[in-house]
C-alpha cells in the first residue's frame, strides 16, 4: 500500500485545571484517580476524552493530536532526567501506546518510544510510590502537570489515573501502578531496565509485568462502550504514526479524507466502519482501540465511520 502524506488530527480539549495538594506518595483522596471513578464529575472534551482529575484522556498519540515539538515526552526523546524550563515543558503531556519492544510484546511505550516500567516495591490498591530521591534519577517518574493530556492508544482510559508524589507532582498510573521510565533507555526499543533488582518490568496496558509468565493483571472494570464521537485511524498497524495518521470527529456518517488505508484505529467508545463511502458495503462494529484492523478483516479496507 502507498502511504500519504500525514493528516494531522487536532483535539480541541476543555479547558479546566485541578489545585493538587502535595501529601505523601499516597493518594489524594484515598484511592487511584481514574476515569472509571469519575463518573458525571469527568470533564468530557470535544474530541472525546474524560477528565482525570483535571486532565483529558485524548484518543490518538501526540503525533496525531498535532502536539508541539519539544514538548511533553519529547521533551527527552534519548531519556534522563527533565529538569527547570524542560521539566514544565515535559509536564505537558503524556502517551500511552500499547506496542513492542525488544522481547516485550506488549509493553506500553511513551511519545518518545521509551518503554515505560512499574516497580514491584510500589503498591497499586492504594496507589503508592515506593521511588523517590536517587531512585527517581535512575527511574524518572511519568508525571502530567494539571489540565496536562494523556494520549492512550492501546491503554484503556479506564485503566489511567494519577497518584500524588511526595514533592507534589502527578505520577501516571496504569491499573493503579505508578510507572517510570529508565535512565539508561536511550532510544526505543531499549529495555534495559527489564528485571533490573527483580523488582523492575516493562508495564503491560492492564498495568501487569511484561514479560513475565502470569505477570500481566486483570483489566478494570468497565461499563459497556459508548458510542465514539471521535476516531484517529492510523496507515500503520500498532498506532504507528510515522506513515500517516487521519482522524474524525462528530456524529452521524463520516468519509475517510484518505480512504482504504488504515491498519489501525484509536477511539474512545464503539463505533462501526465501512468498506464503502457513505456507510455503505460490508461493515462491522468495534469497540474502542483496534491494534490490527487484520483481526477484524479490515486491513486497508476502511472508507467510512459512523459517529455517535
Amino acid at each position: 500500500m502507498m502511504r500519504k502524506h500525514l493528516t494531522p488530527f487536532v483535539a480541541l480539549l476543555a479547558a479546566g485545571a485541578a489545585t493538587l495538594t502535595a501529601c505523601g506518595s499516597n493518594q489524594v483522596p484515598p484511592g487511584p484517580a481514574r476515569a472509571a471513578d469519575l463518573g458525571a464529575s469527568q470533564a468530557a472534551s470535544p474530541n472525546g476524552g474524560a477528565g482525570v482529575g483535571g486532565l483529558a484522556l485524548v484518543p490518538g498519540t501526540a503525533k496525531s493530536n498535532n502536539s508541539q515539538p519539544g514538548t511533553g515526552d519529547w521533551a527527552v526523546p534519548n531519556g534522563g532526567v527533565a529538569t527547570g524550563a524542560t521539566q514544565e515543558s515535559a509536564q505537558r503531556w503524556v502517551q500511552l501506546t500499547a506496542s513492542k519492544a525488544g522481547k516485550l510484546d506488549p509493553v506500553v511505550v511513551n511519545g518518545a518510544g521509551l518503554t515505560l516500567y512499574r516497580f514491584d516495591k510500589d503498591s497499586n490498591k492504594p496507589p503508592v510510590s515506593n521511588c523517590d530521591g536517587d531512585c527517581a534519577v535512575t527511574w524518572p517518574p511519568v508525571t502530567v502537570s494539571p489540565g496536562g493530556k494523556i494520549f492512550v492508544a492501546g491503554v484503556r482510559k479506564e485503566a489511567v489515573g494519577t497518584v500524588a508524589r511526595a514533592d507534589g507532582s502527578r505520577q501516571v498510573t496504569i491499573n493503579g501502578w505508578p510507572i517510570y521510565r529508565f535512565a539508561k533507555d536511550t532510544k526505543p526499543g531499549d529495555t534495559n531496565g527489564q528485571g533490573v533488582g527483580g523488582t523492575w518490568f516493562g508495564v503491560t496496558p492492564t498495568g501487569g509485568k511484561a514479560g513475565v509468565a502470569g505477570g500481566d493483571e486483570p483489566a478494570p472494570d468497565t461499563a459497556p462502550a459508548q458510542p465514539a464521537t471521535s476516531a484517529v485511524f492510523f496507515d500503520d498497524p500498532a498506532f504507528g504514526d510515522g506513515a500517516g495518521s487521519q482522524g474524525v470527529a462528530g456524529t452521524g456518517c463520516k468519509n475517510l479524507s484518505r480512504p482504504g488505508v488504515a491498519s489501525s484505529v484509536a477511539a474512545p467508545g464503539s463505533l462501526k466502519i465501512w468498506t464503502g463511502q457513505d456507510c455503505t458495503g460490508r461493515s462491522k462494529v468495534i469497540n474502542g482501540d483496534v491494534a490490527d484492523l487484520a483481526t477484524v478483516d479490515f486491513d486497508n479496507a476502511v472508507v467510512s465511520v459512523r459517529l455517535g
